[in-house]
C-alpha cells in the first residue's frame, strides 16, 4: 500500500479482497524477569497488526543472546513468555532465528490477515473526530525509576535507599505492557474508525504527529483527560525520565502549541517513550465515548477520549489543560 506515511505495518494484496499484514519489532529487556520480558516484547510486536485492523496468525521469533554470560534457561524463559502471548493472540510461533550477541534482544516478525476494505491506516483522521487512547501513559518513567531502584539497591543498604517506586507500581506498569491491544482492536467492530496507530517509542505526541501529518489535520489533547499510571506524575515531578522521553521532548517542543496551565511535567508525560503502549484511535465524536466504553468492557480499563481532531493549523499538535 506504499510507504508515503508512517504506518505501523506493511500491507500486501493477496487477492479476493484479502491482504497480508506484516511487521517486525524487537528490543532489549525492560524488566528483569525473562518470562515477562518475552511477554512484553511479543505484545509490543503484535500491536502493530492490531493497529492496522488485522488479525495475527503467525509469528517468527528473533533472539540475540549472550550464551557465554547467561544460562540457556534465561533464553528458554524469554521464548516461552513470547510464545504464550502469541498463543493468547490466537496465533502460533512457527520458528525463528537466534544469534550469539553481547546483549539480549528479543522480538517477533508477525504476519496477519485482514479484509482490504477494513484496513486502518494512520492517515484518515478528519476534523471533528475525537481521539481515544486505550492504555495509560507513564511506562517509560516507571521503567526508568525501577532501573534506578535496582542500581541503587545493589550499591547500598536498603535501609539507606529510598525507593522511587512504591509497592505494586512496577507491577501496574508490567500489567499494562503485557496486555494485548486485541481488546481495543476487536472493539472497533461497528464503529466508523478513520485512523489508528499504536503508541510506542515516540510517545503520544510523536505518534500523534505522524497521524496528523498523514491526515493533513491537527490534534488537540486535553491533559486532564489522559490516563496515567499511578506513579507517573510523581516521577515526572522528580525529574525521572529515560533519555528517549527527553529526546522526544526536544523534538516536539517546537512542533506543539501549549495552552496556559500545561506544565513541563505534563509535556514530558505526553512525550514519554512507551513500551507496548495503547492504540490511539480517531473516529467521529458522536461514537467516541461508546467506543471507549466498548474497549473498557473488553478489558482495556483505561480507555478514554483524550482529545479531538481539528482542521490543519500552523502546528499539528496542541496541548491544553
Amino acid at each position: 500500500m506504499g510507504n508515503r506515511q508512517a504506518d505501523d505495518a506493511a500491507v500486501y494484496r493477496i487477492g479476493g479482497g484479502k491482504v497480508l499484514v506484516q511487521t517486525v519489532d524487537f528490543f532489549t529487556p525492560v524488566v528483569d524477569d525473562p518470562f515477562l520480558f518475552g511477554q512484553i516484547a511479543a505484545a509490543n510486536a503484535l500491536s502493530d497488526i492490531y493497529a492496522m485492523g488485522g488479525r495475527p496468525v503467525l509469528a517468527l521469533a528473533l533472539a540475540a543472546f549472550p550464551t557465554s554470560v547467561l544460562p540457556p534457561e534465561v533464553l528458554e524463559q524469554i521464548l516461552r513468555g513470547g510464545a504464550e502471548k502469541v498463543a493468547e493472540a490466537g496465533a502460533v510461533v512457527g520458528g525463528g532465528h537466534s544469534i550469539d550477541h553481547d546483549i539480549p534482544l528479543y522480538g517477533l516478525s508477525v504476519t496477519g490477515f485482514a479484509e482490504e476494505a477494513r484496513i486502518i491506516r494512520n492517515g484518515g483522521a478528519r476534523p471533528g473526530d475525537a481521539l481515544v487512547l486505550t492504555k495509560p501513559l507513564g511506562i517509560g518513567v516507571t521503567i526508568c525509576a525501577g532501573r534506578a531502584d535496582a542500581i541503587a539497591g545493589e550499591g547500598m543498604s536498603r535501609l539507606f535507599h529510598r525507593a522511587l517506586l512504591l509497592p505494586g507500581e512496577m507491577e501496574e506498569a508490567v500489567a499494562v505492557m503485557v496486555a494485548l491491544n486485541r481488546s481495543a482492536a476487536e472493539a472497533m467492530d461497528g464503529f466508523s474508525i478513520h485512523a489508528a496507530t499504536d503508541i510506542t517509542g515516540y510517545g503520544l505526541l510523536g505518534h500523534s504527529y505522524e497521524m496528523m501529518e498523514a491526515s493533513g489535520t491537527t490534534a488537540e489533547f486535553q491533559v486532564s483527560r489522559i490516563p496515567m499510571l499511578g506513579p507517573a506524575r510523581r516521577l515526572a515531578t522528580r525529574g525521572i525520565a529515560p533519555e528517549g522521553s527527553r529526546v522526544n521532548v526536544r523534538n516536539f517542543t517546537e512542533r506543539a502549541e501549549r495552552g496556559e496551565g500545561v506544565t513541563e511535567d505534563d509535556f514530558l508525560l505526553l512525550c514519554d517513550a512507551q513500551t507496548s503502549g495503547g492504540l490511539l484511535v480517531a473516529l467521529p465524536e458522536a461514537e467516541a465515548e461508546r467506543y471507549a466504553a466498548a474497549c473498557r468492557s473488553r478489558g482495556a480499563k483505561s480507555a478514554a477520549v483524550v482529545g479531538r481532531v481539528l482542521a490543519k493549523q500552523e502546528k499539528l499538535l496542541k496541548v491544553v489543560e
